[in-house]
């Protein structure tokens, strides 16, 4: 009973926060007629408006983010060209990021350079456990393949906790930059403002979500060992 129960908490701790974030967002996903224009077309206003002009906005099947490399606000189809809350919420989310850029927000370089290692660290977790096999049957050391197993482990749990650690920036950018751009600017009305709250908490939790659900990852490659 304990261990069902001690199940259930961490299936609720991996899959809530990204079940959470895809229903929010497709609950707020139909098209609303008294948008002016698209997600795509708020945002490239929204640059414009804050003497962004260098910065594009391009369609992205990779996620909705702000690429600082390249000076990108990235958005996936249905944001790109949506006319829905969903889809103008998560634009001034992103336009959010490229502010805090544009603006030299200093926690935003951090971000920035803690999102690279959690990249990095995904690799080398995900190295590591390709690792095991070949390094246990080539030293014949149980012991090798122990370590590399808990470097694996620690790759990808130190992913998370980076991730989980930039969350401040997330919310900087939905709440300190979107929500007043997008009440000040009347872009949307008292209305929705308590359903664009819900889209932008959700914007900022996706990093999060989706680095838990990489966590069975870890339940996988050790159901592959095992056999």
């Amino acid at each position: 009973m304990h261990f069902l129960i001690l199940l259930l908490l961490l299936l609720a701790l991996v899959f809530g926060p990204q079940l959470y974030v895809k229903s929010v967002l497709k609950r707020y996903s139909v098209p609303h007629e008294r948008f002016p224009g698209t997600g795509g077309e708020l945002a490239r206003h929204l640059l414009d408006r804050f003497d962004m002009h260098e910065v594009g906005v391009e369609a992205t099947e990779t996620g909705d983010h702000y690429d600082p490399v390249s000076r990108k606000v990235r958005l996936t189809q249905d944001k790109i060209d949506g006319k829905s809350l969903t889809a103008i919420a998560v634009a001034a989310h992103e336009v959010g990021h490229a502010i805090q850029h544009h603006k030299g927000y200093p926690m935003f370089e951090v971000r920035s350079r803690m999102v690279k290692l959690a990249t990095v660290a995904q690799k080398v977790g995900a190295g590591a456990m390709f690792a095991i096999p070949v390094l246990t049957l080539l030293t014949r050391v149980p012991s090798v393949g122990m370590l590399t197993l808990a470097l694996g482990v620690f790759s990808f749990l130190g992913a998370t906790l980076v991730h989980l650690a930039t969350l401040p920036v997330e919310l900087d950018a939905s709440f300190g930059r979107a929500l007043p751009i997008l009440k000040q600017g009347e872009y949307i009305n008292a209305s929705e403002e308590k359903s664009v709250r819900k889209i932008l908490r959700a914007a900022a939790w996706t990093y999060v979500a989706a680095s838990l659900a990489s966590l069975l990852n870890l339940g996988r490659w050790w159901a592959l060992l095992r056999r």
